[in-house]
């Protein structure tokens, strides 16, 4: 990485509890391909002043996690179509001064369906109604699922996401025997997340878990969550949030730089973010 300079081009991410893993990620591209530029990740006491300080800093880049993907709307100047039709962003691109949305969580979820095979008849349950799983249901809705529930507590969020996409939906994870099991079950909660009240904890019942062909977990740190781990256990097929990760940290780099990475680029970074 280039020594600190005033000609630098910063990039940021913005979350309620920021990880190392775009950081790593981003800095490592940077390295590989010569650029003078740096990434830093950031808790913000006041969205708004953030992305104030976005605009007025001339931030170019600015990735956006839990939970601010939807409060952030109201403070860009222009929707990309990949945020628009889900309401949801997770990168903003500065260009001199005007803030566009994008959302590529939808992208990496799309791609992860298809590099695992997962039939679009396969049954789902949905674990979550925030701006992760908008982009979520809209994957599986695009990909051919129909057979979705939605489990939320929050009904108004939960029944809004659910009917949005033609899905069920339910406040609570019914019991084994009454519809509480399905072939892929998703989680897009905070469930399992490092530095949370519910690290330790798993998103779904071990019945649950055993029942499955598929276990997506798109909880990104650790890369190896209590859900994981069961399903690996358990010898299930598993899709994981590092690998969400990585996909969508990708998309955002390219949409910041204009350079895409080759393969060889990627998996290097990748193996570093995930060596910490």
């Amino acid at each position: 990485m280039p020594i600190l300079n005033k000609d630098m081009t910063l990039c940021i991410s913005l979350s309620a509890r920021p990880s190392n893993n775009g950081t790593r990620f981003h800095n490592h591209l940077y390295e590989q391909l010569g650029l003078n530029w740096i990434y830093k990740a950031f808790a913000p006491t006041d969205l708004a002043q953030a992305i104030a300080g976005v605009r007025g800093l001339g931030i170019r880049g600015c990735a956006v996690s839990m939970p601010y993907k939807e409060d952030v709307i109201a403070l860009v100047d222009a929707m990309d179509p990949s945020a628009k039709a889900i309401d949801s962003v997770n990168t903003i691109v500065n260009d001199g001064g005007r803030l566009t949305a994008y959302n590529t969580d939808y992208t990496a979820i799309e791609q992860l369906l298809q590099r695992n095979a997962v039939p679009v008849e396969y049954s789902v349950l949905l674990k979550g109604s925030g701006g992760m799983a908008k982009a979520t249901a809209a994957a599986l809705r695009d990909a051919g699922f129909s057979d979705v529930t939605v489990i939320a507590r929050n009904e108004a969020s939960g029944k809004a996401l659910a009917d949005l996409y033609g899905f069920k939906w339910s406040a609570e994870l019914p019991e084994a025997d009454q519809g509480g099991t399905a072939d892929m079950i998703i989680n897009v909660t905070p469930v399992g997340m490092a530095g949370g009240p519910d690290a330790d904890s798993l998103s779904f019942p071990p019945e649950a878990v055993d029942a499955a062909k598929v276990v997506f977990d798109v909880v990104a740190l650790p890369a190896e969550t209590p859900l994981v781990k069961a399903a690996r256990a358990a010898g299930k097929t598993v899709i994981t949030g590092a690998e969400v990760a990585t996909i969508q940290a990708l998309e955002q780099f390219v949409l910041y730089t204009g350079v895409r990475p080759t393969d060889e680029q990627v998996r290097a970074a990748e193996e570093f973010m995930r060596a910490q």
